[in-house]
């Protein structure tokens, strides 16, 4: 057993990472527009501000792709870019953009699957209180609704938001994300519940302003478990572990059930309930309803895993990673196994078509003597994933893989210090370069993971 043979192999970015272009042609200011103008929040005072110049470049960025054999890409919108101030007047030329990216992908054969909500936050509705303010569930929809509108005649694959563990607890509850603010718990649930309730609502307006069928999906992420043996009780650990909420308060985001059960199941988790009562917003039927407006997938970026196993007192205990326990350039451990009992458990839980929609390392990759950029660890990393992988879907509905990323890119606090891509980029020449890993990918999408 393996792949289906209409497994979808595929790459992903995000629109600030990649784009560039940040005061072109009519497009409005986001929180990470105004981040990483303050000193200290960005590794080496770098910037988004031509990161790839995919916004002038995308038509070479499609080929690559092409010449990979990519069959699907998942990008993001940056709302901003569309809607300058999030909701209102329509930047035309940014939907021009969009619209040519879109076409140029179908032209060669490419499905594009669009995300709404890659972090992207407009600066406008931040002043009017972002996620604090139970208006952004709207905001969020009116902005689905133009998505619709304008593409959806021609892409039927949507994600609504990407990584909420993310842009609310790296943003708001840790400060080292956009905005960088440090703030009470009591808001961080605030902020949550209105990002769940806005997901609802754009999968709303994505049915009622589809202009054909659309499969419709979300895409939080978090670190998966595993078990230390095969062993039923091990198993049972491990999925304890993964759907338990984080022992650290100030650090509650991580975790999936809090997420992902109120979308998929219609409520929020008891152990959540009990442990957070203190700090929650006012919840409401109608909210649960809207929040668990039925999806068609569910998306899940995996990068790596906890080794759990039962204690000796019946309770889950993780097991203490060994000395020289390997790591990727970004100091993330390399667990494969991530990668089968991840979407194993998931799936159990949630009885949903699972795509992963993130998953790769950053490696040191450097233009070598011979001129090509040799990157075996990646290689490596990926044949060691994906063999786990391929496992899990002799076992599960899984529809597809997106390697992060397509290319080298802003990635955030660390600015270009950590690269991702299949494909190099140089950022002073703006100059592409397949890696090693692109060419060994190339030939797990041509063999269908035959050869993994």
């Amino acid at each position: 057993m393996g792949f289906s043979e209409n497994f979808v192999w595929g790459a992903a970015t995000s629109a600030y990472q990649i784009e560039g272009a940040v005061k072109e042609e009519g497009k409005g200011e986001h929180i990470w527009d105004v981040y990483v103008k303050e000193p200290g929040h960005i590794y080496g005072g770098h910037n988004g501000n031509s990161a790839c110049d995919h916004y002038h470049r995308f038509r070479e960025d499609v080929s690559i792709m092409k010449e990979i054999g990519i069959m699907a890409y998942r990008f993001s919108i940056d709302w901003s870019r569309v809607l300058p101030e999030g909701f209102g007047s329509v930047n035309e030329s940014g939907i021009v953009f969009y619209d040519s990216l879109i076409n140029e992908l179908l032209k060669n054969g490419i499905e594009p699957y669009i995300t709404l909500h890659h972090w992207e936050l407009p600066y406008e509705i931040y002043k009017r209180g972002g996620w604090m303010n139970p208006q952004i569930v709207e905001w969020f929809g009116e902005y689905a609704r133009l998505i619709a509108e304008r593409f959806s005649d021609r892409v039927t694959h949507f994600f609504t938001l990407n990584e909420p563990q993310c842009f609310v607890g790296l943003g708001y509850l840790t400060g080292d994300h956009a905005p960088g603010i440090k703030a009470p718990l009591r808001d961080t649930f605030e902020m949550a519940h209105n990002a769940l309730k806005a997901h609802g609502r754009a999968v709303q307006m994505l049915r009622q302003y589809g202009k054909q069928r659309l499969t419709v999906g979300y895409a939080p992420t978090c670190g998966m478990c595993y078990p230390e043996t095969e062993k039923a009780e091990d198993i049972e650990a491990a999925r304890q572990a993964l759907f338990a909420m984080n022992q650290d308060d100030r650090n509650w985001t991580w975790n999936v059930s809090w997420w992902s059960d109120p979308v998929l199941l219609g409520n929020y988790p008891e152990e959540g309930l009990k442990r957070y009562e203190p700090y929650l917003p006012r919840i409401t039927d109608e909210d649960m309803k809207l929040i668990a407006e039925p999806i068609d997938v569910y998306g899940q970026n995996i990068y790596n895993g906890r080794c759990i196993r039962m204690g000796r007192d019946g309770m889950p205990e993780e097991v203490k990673r060994c000395e020289g326990f390997p790591k990727t350039a970004v100091s993330w451990p390399v667990t494969p196994e991530a990668l089968y009992w991840g979407p194993k458990f998931l799936y159990e839980r949630y009885r949903k078509p699972l795509y992963i929609t993130e998953n790769g390392m950053s490696c040191h990759d450097v233009v070598s003597i011979d001129g090509k950029v040799h990157d075996p660890n990646r290689t490596d990393f990926l044949a060691r994933y994906l063999k786990e992988l391929k496992r899990a879907a002799g076992e599960i509905d899984l529809r597809g893989y997106f390697h992060w990323s397509l290319m080298d890119n802003f990635e955030w606090e660390k600015g270009y210090s950590e690269r991702f891509g299949l494909v190099y980029v140089d950022y002073q020449t703006q100059k592409r370069m397949k890696k090693d890993s692109a060419y060994w990918y190339q030939d797990v999408i041509r063999s269908n993971g035959a050869n993994l």
